[in-house]
């Protein structure tokens, strides 16, 4: 589970004192929102081990990710960022296996686990047949899915992903949310995205942190985060929000009605 006490000052350089834990009895999908520069994208880094904090824990399976080996958070922290560019070219079975490197030694052959642990990862996010292809051959959304993949192949019980629906249109926008919700309820991964996407957000998700000026202004379920003043508040734009049937809220461009 990933948590924050809600109203507390995010803004660099005092972090909420609030713990902050990844547990795998209790998975759940958080996403982060917000305008840009408001401290989504270095919140997902704190979280990640790659920033430390300068006050408050950041918690993995009730370990400090601070004082963890760069190896042992590798193994249970995955971070997929906004661009992963390729230094040469790979084929995509390459590029997955290169998730099961925290579990091994340098210069070394795969193992039959690995191999089999990287076809599961690739079946998972439905890109099995895409094993043979090069990397820079793949469209957005069959890249998507491989860095997913890759990801996947840590085993990790904290998965974190920056804007990863930003290339995709919106059918693949859509698809790649449903695989991370049924990836988080089968495999208890617990999952935090940033997004710009409002309504994919409060239809994908458990929980929302609403970031502004690197502070957290709320977080919540989706109905307690998604208010109307405090939304048009942060974005600075004629906003309506209307709860459907489902209980979940949708936001409305104001001007439109």
């Amino acid at each position: 589970m990933v948590s924050a006490a809600p109203n507390t000052s995010c803004s660099r350089p005092v972090w909420p004192s609030a713990v902050i834990r990844a547990r795998p009895d209790a998975p759940e999908r958080t996403t982060l929102i917000g305008p840009n520069a408001s401290g989504k994208s270095t919140l997902l880094k704190l979280l990640a081990g790659v920033l430390k904090p300068l006050a408050g824990r950041v918690e993995v399976d009730g370990e400090e990710v601070s004082g963890l080996e760069t190896r042992t958070r590798a193994q249970r922290i995955a971070l997929v960022a906004q661009e992963s560019a390729l230094l040469f070219p790979l084929r995509v079975w390459e590029y997955v296996l290169q998730g099961r490197y925290p579990y091994g030694k340098r210069l070394r052959f795969e193992s039959d686990e690995d191999c089999l642990l990287a076809g599961n990862a690739l079946a998972q996010v439905g890109a099995d047949a895409l094993r043979d292809r090069w990397m820079d051959e793949l469209s957005g959304g069959e890249k998507q899915r491989v860095i997913l993949a890759r990801a996947l192949a840590q085993q990790p019980s904290l998965l974190l992903l920056d804007e990863p629906t930003q290339h995709l249109d919106i059918g693949g926008k859509v698809e790649l949310l449903r695989r991370l919700r049924k990836l988080a309820d089968e495999h208890r991964y617990t999952v935090v995205v940033v997004t710009h996407e409002l309504n994919l957000a409060a239809e994908f998700s458990d929980r929302i942190a609403l970031m502004h000026n690197g502070k957290c202004l709320r977080i919540g379920s989706p109905a307690e985060v998604y208010e109307r003043d405090v939304l048009q508040q942060v974005f600075e734009a004629p906003l309506e929000v209307e709860v459907r049937e489902s209980g979940r809220p949708r936001v409305i461009l104001g001007g439109n009605h």
